[in-house]
């Protein structure tokens, strides 16, 4: 969400990037603004007046008083009548005030409501484009092989160690869900545990947040389109299933005053995710790629402004070195700007490479969401001079196993079935260095 301030100074930038967004339906979302908040300032300074007004009357009504206990005649009257008077325009006022209060009220939600709308401003840096086919590949890691023989569906390959159970869990929660078994089970959670101890080797601290948030946080850290698209929630509670860690993460610090001296905030934090995965999905999105609960862990970073596109860099060259760490060829993709999630100023994907498909797909997502989150939550700092200024804030994916575990299963599958581990896994796995298919 955009400081009201910089709207009412900059309107013409506020609707050029909704233009770069291509989200010309919410242009007039712009003018609503700005005239909103003419007619709130307006009612502001005019229950100012009125409250100066009703106290200097009040004030005024003190000796008169005091003269009344000792006048007598016409000159008592004239007392009386005047401090009649004055109590009359001070209920006049009291009136008319309340309403000026309501009004405000009513304003600011107004203006709260739209404002919600209208998209963050995005990085000079970020390509221009309606969606994400003009996604912008930067560089790549790693060589990309093709082998010579035939690659099997994910799912055929973990049905080999007897390793998925998609028909059972078909039957007991419907799609979207799965059952991990034996080796491919313990290869996930190998993983995860790898990519938590890969970030606190990184010097970010380790967290478990709730699974669970309440709504207002919800509207905090996403909009309301995404979160409409994605979460889940529970009935007759304020209360929604987390799409990924960030949200009770970032959500964490709602509401507080954070001392400079404690930014930056590194933090590293497991989570199932639930998310609803709307939509009719390809052969490729099927298996255990699009589906509606898995576990991730998740690297969020709290920051001065001025820090944030240096920690931009490192994280999601993060997560190149944790993908090369275990062999798979990766690539970073630039995401345009209609690509980029309201409350984004910039975000990068890390692709990991199918030998199966030949191309690339994405495992992680690296975000700068600058003050928007922070304006929304409440999240303040205190400088060293006393000031108070919103951090930005960052996230972005580790590694989500179940879609990841596809990457890695196509890119250390042998001719005969078999599947190598790579050394930095070896720890997490008790020492296997090789899975045998089962069948």
């Amino acid at each position: 969400m955009l400081d009201i301030k910089f709207v009412r100074e900059n309107p013409e930038l506020v609707k050029e990037n909704i233009r770069k967004k291509f989200q010309d339906a919410k242009l007039p979302l712009v003018d609503e603004v700005i005239e909103l908040d003419r007619a709130n300032r307006a009612a502001i300074s005019e229950a100012s007046d009125l409250r100066a007004k009703r106290n200097a009357l009040s004030k005024a009504n003190g000796p008169l008083f005091g003269k009344l206990k000792t006048a007598e005649g016409a000159e008592k009257d004239a007392i009386q009548a005047q401090i009649d008077a004055n109590m009359a325009q001070v209920k006049a006022d009291d009136e008319r005030l309340a309403a000026l209060e309501a009004q405000e009220g009513q304003y600011a939600e107004e203006i709260r409501r739209r404002m919600l709308l209208i998209p963050n401003i995005i990085d000079p840096s970020v390509p221009i484009g309606p969606d994400d086919s003009c996604n912008v590949e930067v560089q790549r890691f790693g060589e990309p092989v093709v082998p010579d023989f035939e690659i099997p569906y994910h799912t055929q390959i973990m049905e080999s160690f007897h390793g998925v159970d998609m028909d059972a869990a078909g039957r007991v929660s419907g799609n979207g869900f799965y059952y991990l078994m034996g080796d491919i089970a313990r290869l996930h959670e190998a993983v995860l545990a790898y990519a938590r101890d890969f970030m606190i080797g990184k010097g970010f601290t380790f967290c478990i947040p709730p699974f669970m948030i309440h709504g207002n946080v919800v509207e905090g850290v996403m909009s309301q389109t995404d979160m409409d698209a994605m979460m889940y929630k529970i009935e007759g509670e304020d209360l929604y299933l987390i799409g990924t860690s960030e949200h009770s993460m970032i959500g964490k610090f709602i509401d507080q005053i954070l001392p400079e001296d404690a930014l930056p905030q590194t933090l590293t934090s497991y989570s199932p995710c639930f998310r609803k995965e709307k939509g009719a999905h390809g052969i490729e999105e099927r298996g255990v790629y699009r589906i509606h609960q898995f576990e991730k862990q998740e690297m969020i970073v709290v920051c001065r402004p001025e820090e944030s596109m240096d920690w931009y860099e490192k994280m999601w060259r993060w997560s190149v070195e944790l993908f090369r760490s275990m062999e798979i060829p990766v690539r970073q993709l630039e995401c345009c700007s209609g690509d980029l999630a309201d409350l984004k100023v910039k975000s990068c994907d890390i692709e990991a490479w199918s030998p199966r498909q030949q191309k690339y797909f994405e495992v992680c997502s690296c975000s700068n969401l600058g003050d928007a989150q922070a304006r929304r939550l409440r999240i303040r700092v205190k400088g060293a001079d006393g000031k108070m200024y919103l951090p930005h804030t960052l996230n972005n994916t580790v590694v989500a196993p179940p879609r990841m575990l596809i990457a890695f299963l196509e890119n250390h599958l042998q001719p005969d079935g078999s599947v190598t581990i790579p050394a930095v896994l070896w720890p997490y796995m008790g020492g296997t260095k090789v899975l045998t298919p089962k069948k």
